[in-house]
């Protein structure tokens, strides 16, 4: 185990491949769980991201405490045209002694997949057993595993503009799954007869129309984060009967899927529900089999340090 010494503490440097080990989806979901249970209760806080552009590139930061673990921390990253670059520092909560720093490109995707996963436990149909994955991309599989880690999946569809990306990752994960993964080539097909969407794509116009959806179905539309990028149309979140968000403050400032709506006067955000409130009771889960429900998913601090502390605990449980 690695060590990097800043004044008398000796704090952890946790590595991409021991995030990988240490941090199985199961344990993530359950972690980011007890997270928003916690918030809904004023255990927990989150600060929205900021960004620092610069004409080469941009810093983004975004910052959690989560108080009855005794855990504060930020993650930043640097997106340049070289690539992205992702780190957690996590800290007691109690003295501001630094415990770890954490690489988190993986802890990136999985908490993000693990958010997805905590949503359709309380917002799909108990039943739902088919799946529609719209983007093949590095963010795509934690998106199916945890959705196939809280429901019964047994059939999933697969759509990417690339062949080649859409076939490979049909195959990939139907080994891993060891359940059918079907590629197809149109976004229609792929939804046709899917009770659970995933969008994560990089789609600057939407792709998801409300002419596509169906009575039951769940949305999970975590691909965009920006004000610049959409996933869904208007009418699409204007048939969604429920919608959650990780974070409502957050939402204001990069949810285009609900702020254009919001600005033609065709929902409201006193519609949209924060994901902390359903998981800790507060608001109810899916109300009947009929509704459609959206979660929509920007990715929040609190996420961040909820994987990481989970990565931290398991590391020094195994240190003598």
């Amino acid at each position: 185990m690695e060590h990097i010494t800043l004044g008398s503490s000796q704090p952890l440097l946790i590595r991409e491949a021991q995030v990988r080990e240490l941090l199985p989806m199961a344990r993530a979901i359950e972690v980011l769980e007890a997270a928003f249970r916690d918030w809904a209760y004023g255990r927990a806080t989150n600060q929205p991201r900021q960004r620092v552009y610069t004409p080469q590139g941009t810093l983004h930061l975004m910052g959690a405490a989560w108080h009855s673990k005794g855990y504060i921390g930020y993650k930043a990253y640097l997106s340049f045209p070289t690539g992205t670059r992702f780190h957690v520092v996590l800290a007691s909560a109690h003295t501001g002694e630094l415990l770890a720093l954490i690489e988190a490109d993986w802890l990136g995707r999985i908490r993000t997949g693990a958010a997805s996963g905590v949503a359709t436990k309380y917002l799909a149909r108990e039943n739902a057993c088919t799946v529609a994955i719209l983007g093949a991309g590095g963010q795509a599989a934690t998106q199916l595993e945890a959705v196939c880690a809280v429901r019964p999946i047994e059939q999933v569809f697969v759509y990417s503009r690339t062949p080649e990306k859409r076939e490979t990752f049909a195959r990939q994960m139907q080994n891993q799954l060891g359940i059918p993964v079907r590629a197809t080539d149109c976004i229609e097909a792929a939804v046709a007869e899917a009770d659970i969407i995933c969008t994560i794509t990089t789609a600057r116009e939407p792709i998801l129309t409300g002419a596509m959806l169906r009575s039951g179905m769940h949305i999970n539309a975590a691909g965009a984060n920006s004000m610049a990028r959409r996933e869904l149309d208007t009418f699409a979140v204007g048939r969604c009967e429920r919608i959650a968000v990780d974070d409502p403050q957050q939402a204001r400032l990069e949810a285009a899927e609900l702020v254009v709506p919001i600005e033609l006067r065709k929902l409201s955000w006193e519609r949209v529900q924060p994901l902390a409130h359903i998981v800790g009771g507060l608001l109810p889960p899916r109300q009947s089999a009929e509704e459609i429900t959206l979660f929509k998913s920007l990715g929040i601090a609190l996420e961040d340090v909820a994987a990481a502390a989970a990565v931290y605990e398991a590391l020094t449980a195994h240190t003598p």
